[in-house]
């Protein structure tokens, strides 16, 4: 076994963090970056995978998104889907992975591979998710594109040891409450029992729930195993018009998927978190964005 460096070089970049930040404590910083640079070679020798998906075009945030998706909404320099691509790096997953729809030609990298849904005015997440089921062959993690999210959430999730979990902010009442365009009954909620998932999903009572899935989600292989066969079976069902009644398969909620596997008996696991993301949704969270971001 190859021994992990636990030097770093502090380079000009740093330097400039350092001194706008006079709070931070060096040493402490220190051992932050060792630690990510340990998490990253261990994250690449795991080969995971990150699904990003970036098919549909929600039209709640105005002419902001009219000819660009809305994860290329620029915030301060860097687009949506640069600050997730820039962090899913730095924990040492470059296997990336966009499955794409509106506006398609206007995400363009090399360094990413790329999955087309024709259909996205017409179908939901899990469809366009779907598209790319060839690549979950392995670890992978799910993203909503809109997310914007601090790499430390991230090497914690990646420390999961069960075959599916996803990420829950236990804060995100208080935030609900302050929002003017977006009521709590959008919100895509989780109840827990058992140390499990019970139920997840919008329209919940927030007092009976315990936190909100945030939009990204981690599969081990059998949980990848444990996905794909329920989304066979959904379509089965959604044949025969059983699929959760009001909505069907083709334009499912990736939670209703979620609620799928719970119903079938299968664990499904959350990791809490207080905060440290922000969900693009409106104008409103674009304009807090813009003000929250530092870099």
């Amino acid at each position: 076994m190859s021994l992990i460096s636990k030097t770093i070089k502090i380079g000009i970049e740093h330097e400039k963090y350092l001194e706008s930040h006079p709070d931070i404590n060096f040493s402490e910083w220190v051992r932050d970056k060792i630690d990510e640079e340990i998490n990253k070679e261990q994250n690449k020798k795991r080969k995971i995978k990150a699904i990003i998906v970036a098919a549909g075009h929600d039209k709640r945030i105005g002419p902001l998104n009219e000819n660009i998706p809305k994860c290329m909404l620029d915030i301060k320099g860097k687009t949506i889907i640069e600050r997730q691509i820039e962090n899913l790096k730095s924990c040492g997953i470059s296997d990336i992975i966009i499955v794409k729809g509106y506006k398609q030609e206007t995400i363009d990298r090399s360094d990413v591979k790329f999955y087309l849904n024709p259909d996205f005015e017409k179908t939901g997440i899990v469809s366009s998710l779907f598209f790319a089921e060839k690549e979950m062959n392995g670890d992978f993690i799910v993203l909503y594109s809109d997310i914007i999210f601090d790499k430390k959430l991230l090497n914690k999730l990646l420390k999961e040891k069960t075959d599916i979990c996803l990420v829950t902010d236990l804060d995100w009442r208080e935030r609900y409450d302050k929002r003017e365009r977006q009521p709590a009954g959008e919100v895509e909620l989780v109840k827990v029992k058992n140390k499990h998932i019970a139920k997840i999903g919008k329209n919940m009572n927030p007092k009976e729930t315990h936190g909100e899935f945030i939009g990204i989600a981690l599969f081990s292989k059998k949980g990848g195993e444990t996905l794909i066969k329920c989304y066979k079976n959904a379509l089965k069902k959604y044949r025969n018009k059983k699929f959760h009644e009001a909505t069907s398969i083709n334009k499912a909620y990736f939670t209703d998927m979620i609620q799928e596997i719970i119903d079938n008996r299968y664990e499904v696991n959350n990791m809490d978190i207080y905060g440290d993301w922000i969900e693009i949704d409106t104008f409103e969270d674009y304009k807090k964005a813009w003000s929250e971001i530092t870099g």
